[in-house]
Protein backbone atom coordinates (compact mmCIF):
# COMPACT_ATOMS: atom_id res chain seq x y z
CA UNK A 1 0.00 0.00 0.00
CA UNK A 2 2.11 2.40 -1.37
CA UNK A 3 -0.75 5.31 -1.16
CA UNK A 4 -0.95 5.99 2.34
CA UNK A 5 -0.08 9.08 4.22
CA UNK A 6 3.06 7.83 6.03
CA UNK A 7 4.67 6.63 2.15
CA UNK A 8 3.95 10.29 1.36
CA UNK A 9 5.30 11.31 4.26
CA UNK A 10 9.01 9.05 3.98
CA UNK A 11 8.81 10.16 0.54
CA UNK A 12 9.11 13.77 1.10
CA UNK A 13 11.91 12.82 3.66
CA UNK A 14 13.39 10.95 0.50
CA UNK A 15 13.55 13.89 -1.35
CA UNK A 16 14.78 16.23 1.48
CA UNK A 17 17.75 13.52 2.06
CA UNK A 18 18.76 12.86 -1.46
CA UNK A 19 17.78 15.46 -3.66
CA UNK A 20 17.73 19.10 -1.90
CA UNK A 21 20.99 18.97 -0.18
CA UNK A 22 22.27 19.17 -4.34
CA UNK A 23 20.55 22.33 -4.53
CA UNK A 24 20.78 23.69 -1.07
CA UNK A 25 24.32 24.71 0.27
CA UNK A 26 25.58 23.84 4.00
CA UNK A 27 27.73 27.25 3.93
CA UNK A 28 29.32 29.85 1.84
CA UNK A 29 33.20 30.16 2.47
CA UNK A 30 34.38 33.72 2.68
CA UNK A 31 36.15 33.59 -0.77
CA UNK A 32 31.89 33.21 -2.10
CA UNK A 33 32.18 29.84 -2.49
CA UNK A 34 29.28 27.71 -1.89
CA UNK A 35 29.70 24.33 0.27
CA UNK A 36 27.31 21.79 -0.51
CA UNK A 37 26.45 18.02 1.36
CA UNK A 38 28.59 16.56 -1.48
CA UNK A 39 31.63 18.03 -1.32
CA UNK A 40 32.33 16.35 2.07
CA UNK A 41 32.53 12.73 2.74
CA UNK A 42 30.73 12.39 6.03
CA UNK A 43 27.97 14.24 5.02
CA UNK A 44 27.62 12.63 1.72
CA UNK A 45 27.36 9.44 3.42
CA UNK A 46 25.17 10.73 6.03
CA UNK A 47 22.76 11.98 3.82
CA UNK A 48 22.87 9.19 1.35
CA UNK A 49 22.10 6.52 4.48
CA UNK A 50 19.26 8.95 5.55
CA UNK A 51 17.93 8.40 2.10
CA UNK A 52 18.34 4.79 1.90
CA UNK A 53 16.99 4.14 5.00
CA UNK A 54 13.91 6.31 4.05
CA UNK A 55 13.58 4.14 0.95
CA UNK A 56 13.66 1.19 2.36
CA UNK A 57 11.12 2.09 5.33
CA UNK A 58 8.55 3.13 2.18
CA UNK A 59 9.02 -0.40 0.87
CA UNK A 60 8.72 -2.16 4.41
CA UNK A 61 4.69 -1.13 4.37
CA UNK A 62 3.53 -4.50 5.48
CA UNK A 63 5.50 -4.75 8.90
CA UNK A 64 4.36 -1.76 10.24
CA UNK A 65 6.87 -2.56 13.28
CA UNK A 66 9.67 -2.30 10.89
CA UNK A 67 8.89 0.86 9.34
CA UNK A 68 8.51 2.01 12.60
CA UNK A 69 11.96 0.72 13.76
CA UNK A 70 13.73 2.26 10.81
CA UNK A 71 12.35 5.58 11.05
CA UNK A 72 13.45 6.01 14.55
CA UNK A 73 16.69 5.19 13.44
CA UNK A 74 16.47 7.51 10.25
CA UNK A 75 15.63 10.11 13.02
CA UNK A 76 18.73 9.45 15.34
CA UNK A 77 20.67 9.71 11.91
CA UNK A 78 19.51 13.05 11.26
CA UNK A 79 19.96 14.00 14.63
CA UNK A 80 23.90 13.07 14.49
CA UNK A 81 23.88 14.97 11.15
CA UNK A 82 22.18 17.95 12.78
CA UNK A 83 24.97 17.75 15.63
CA UNK A 84 27.87 17.41 12.96
CA UNK A 85 26.35 20.57 11.24
CA UNK A 86 25.83 22.79 14.49
CA UNK A 87 29.90 21.50 15.61
CA UNK A 88 31.19 22.27 12.49
CA UNK A 89 29.57 25.83 12.27
CA UNK A 90 30.02 26.07 15.92
CA UNK A 91 33.79 25.24 16.22
CA UNK A 92 34.85 27.57 13.17
CA UNK A 93 35.88 31.07 14.87
CA UNK A 94 34.16 34.02 13.49
CA UNK A 95 35.33 34.30 10.02
CA UNK A 96 37.68 31.93 9.59
CA UNK A 97 36.22 30.02 6.64
CA UNK A 98 32.66 30.31 7.26
CA UNK A 99 30.80 33.52 6.28
CA UNK A 100 27.04 32.65 5.64
CA UNK A 101 25.31 29.66 6.84
CA UNK A 102 23.16 28.04 3.64
CA UNK A 103 19.62 26.82 4.69
CA UNK A 104 21.29 23.25 3.74
CA UNK A 105 21.45 23.20 7.43
CA UNK A 106 18.26 22.59 8.36
CA UNK A 107 17.54 19.90 5.72
CA UNK A 108 17.70 17.25 8.44
CA UNK A 109 15.36 19.06 10.53
CA UNK A 110 12.93 19.18 7.71
CA UNK A 111 13.84 15.12 7.36
CA UNK A 112 13.10 14.87 11.84
CA UNK A 113 9.57 16.41 11.15
CA UNK A 114 8.16 14.11 8.11
CA UNK A 115 9.51 11.23 10.04
CA UNK A 116 7.79 12.41 12.90
CA UNK A 117 4.68 12.61 11.11
CA UNK A 118 5.22 9.35 9.40
CA UNK A 119 5.27 7.78 12.42
CA UNK A 120 2.44 8.84 13.58
CA UNK A 121 0.49 7.61 10.88
CA UNK A 122 2.16 4.10 11.38
CA UNK A 123 1.01 4.10 14.64
CA UNK A 124 -2.57 4.89 13.99
CA UNK A 125 -2.83 2.35 11.73
CA UNK A 126 -1.13 -0.13 14.02
CA UNK A 127 -4.00 0.70 16.84
CA UNK A 128 -6.55 0.71 13.70
CA UNK A 129 -5.70 -2.78 12.96
CA UNK A 130 -5.52 -3.94 16.69
CA UNK A 131 -9.28 -2.41 17.52
CA UNK A 132 -10.38 -4.27 14.70
CA UNK A 133 -8.87 -7.68 16.10
CA UNK A 134 -10.02 -6.94 19.24
CA UNK A 135 -13.36 -6.78 17.84
CA UNK A 136 -13.33 -10.33 16.09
Amino acid sequence: MLQRIQSVYLFISLIVASVLPLFFNLWITTTKKAVFAFDNLVYTSLFGTSALLALISIFSYKNRQNQFVINRLNMILNFILIGLLVYHSLTLSGEATVSEKGIGMFLPIFSIVFLALANKAIKKDEDLVKSVDRIR
